[in-house]
Order: C-alpha cells, then structure tokens, then sequence
C-alpha cells in the first residue's frame, strides 16, 4: 500500500485502500500497523487533525477496529 508522508511527532506516513477501508499507518520507529474497516470519512478526519496521533488513538485504534501490526518496510523504501 502507497503511504504518504505526514507531519506528526510519532506518525511518519499514512495509507488508505478505499475498496479494502484498510487504513496503513507507519510509526516514526519503523514500526506499521493496518487498521481494517475504517471508513473514508475517518481517513479524511485523520487526514485534516491537528494531532494525527490523537486521533488515532482516541477514534480508530479507540474505537476498536480490528489491527494487525506488520513487518517493517525495508531498507531504502
């Protein structure tokens, strides 16, 4: 999945598929993890929040959707 950066203290980058509403979010320590059935509303909110993290944490992972941490990109990804 296509990440893009973002501007946060511990988020790096963030992805969305629309058609899997599988939300990708890579953590300033390498570390990434896949939240499913997040709507697109809720990655645009994401998106537009001033405190990424917060959000996140308070209506995503708060909100408990099904996650999985996965392996960390390779070198030079």
């Amino acid at each position: 999945m296509e990440r893009v950066p973002v501007k946060s203290a511990n988020l790096k980058s963030i992805g969305y598929d629309i058609n899997e509403q599988t939300l990708e979010v890579e953590f300033l320590d390498g570390s990434i993890y896949r939240h499913q059935r997040v709507p697109p509303l809720q990655f645009q909110k994401l998106l537009a929040a001033p405190s990424k993290a917060y959000y996140l944490a308070a209506y995503i992972v708060g909100d408990c959707k099904p996650f999985e941490k996965t392996e960390s990109d390779p070198p030079g990804h």
